[in-house]
């Protein structure tokens, strides 16, 4: 993404949150990073965040399909095999 693509952006959060510049650079940096994670490692690392939580697997599959279908570019919908696959190998 160009410069001045996140320097407009940055504009944007500071004028409509009242942020300060250095807050609304580090919110858009965490954002386009989480929006960047490779399905992959979003998959291993939800799973074991879930895990730590004390969920069971059977309840990590269902949240892992409905966040993944949320994202706002969803990758196909993954079976609970598929899942288990990218977590377990």
């Amino acid at each position: 993404m160009s410069q001045s693509f996140f320097d407009e952006l940055e504009d944007y959060v500071v004028l409509a949150t009242g942020a300060d510049r250095a807050t609304a650079n580090r919110l858009i940096h965490t954002i386009v990073e989480n929006l960047n994670e490779p399905v992959a490692d979003y998959v291993r690392r939800r799973h074991r965040e879930l895990q730590d939580c004390g969920y069971k697997n059977g309840k990590i599959w269902e949240f892992l399909r409905g966040e993944l279908a949320a994202r706002p570019l969803a990758p196909p919908r993954f079976s609970e095999r598929q899942l288990r696959r990218i977590v377990y190998g």
